[in-house]
């Protein structure tokens, strides 16, 4: 059960946030786009962070507390899957506050 330490923290944070996709309409994944720009060059920048330190052996992911499946630079793939889910639930956070205060517009929606 200790495999799935990661997993269920990404699962939780999904669970927390994802909701505000569907009960206040945020949008976030329907302007698939916008989020992939805003996600994507933070995201290259922290795997390959991530592809220096395991190889520098700075660090290292507990094999105890993940699933042993590893992507592209021996990543697990909870790390590429937390630098997907924790940033969109941020956009989605945010996107909600800004349904809730119908004066905040940003952006391109001016």
């Amino acid at each position: 059960m200790e495999k799935f330490g990661y997993l269920a923290m990404l699962v939780f944070t999904v669970a927390g946030s994802f909701w505000l996709e569907v009960v206040l309409k945020v949008g976030v994944l329907r302007r698939y786009k916008r989020t992939f720009l805003s996600i994507a060059p933070v995201a290259m920048l922290f795997l390959a962070w991530d592809a220096f330190a395991i190889h520098e052996k700075h660090w290292h992911f507990d094999s105890k507390q993940i699933l042993g499946i590893y992507g592209p630079f021996s990543i697990p793939i909870e790390e590429y899957l937390f630098f997907l889910v924790v940033p969109l639930a941020a956009i989605m956070t945010i996107e909600a506050v800004r349904a809730v205060k119908i004066a905040w517009v940003v952006g391109d929606e001016k």
